[in-house]
């Protein structure tokens, strides 16, 4: 089931099953759809965060890619709150120091934006590259853990 919804920082939809959230992402969609236990455990997390809450998101993620890609999004989920790692910090992380371009690929295919922090990762000479909720997004949400982070 899918979910549309407004939040402050532009329109999201959420797809969820019964096992967790499959998707977050930006759109443009109407808003509205159907809803589900954990579509509204998303909501309220997504509010707390916007609110400035810096608790990880702990909502079942239903995964689905390869295992190269699960382990790239295992290792966005531990990057702090507030703080930012190159895609080369994630590539030596993830034990494959030479594959930071895939890493760049797999934070690109992302399916959980802001749940799993791929806006967090940054370039090696530290600038904001490659978001595909676009770079704006990227800057307004390192920008507001930035105001919030202790």
């Amino acid at each position: 089931m899918r979910w549309v919804e407004q939040l402050t920082i532009g329109r999201i939809a959420i797809d969820a099953t019964t096992e967790g959230i499959q998707k977050v992402e930006f759109t443009e969609e109407s808003l509205g759809g159907e809803r589900n236990h954990w579509t509204n455990q998303c909501l309220t997390w997504l509010a707390r965060y916007f609110e400035g809450d810096t608790t990880p998101c702990d909502i079942p993620l239903v995964t689905i890619g390869t295992e190269f890609q699960q382990n790239v999004w295992q290792a966005l989920r531990t990057i702090p709150y507030g703080e930012t790692r190159t895609y080369e910090e994630i590539a030596i992380q993830i034990g494959k120091p030479n594959a930071y371009r895939a890493v760049g690929n797999a934070n690109n295919k992302n399916p959980w934006m802001v749940l799993t922090p791929c806006h967090r990762v940054i370039g090696k000479n530290g600038k904001l590259v490659g978001y595909r909720g676009g770079l704006s997004f990227k800057e307004q949400l390192l920008a507001h853990e930035k105001r919030h982070s202790h």
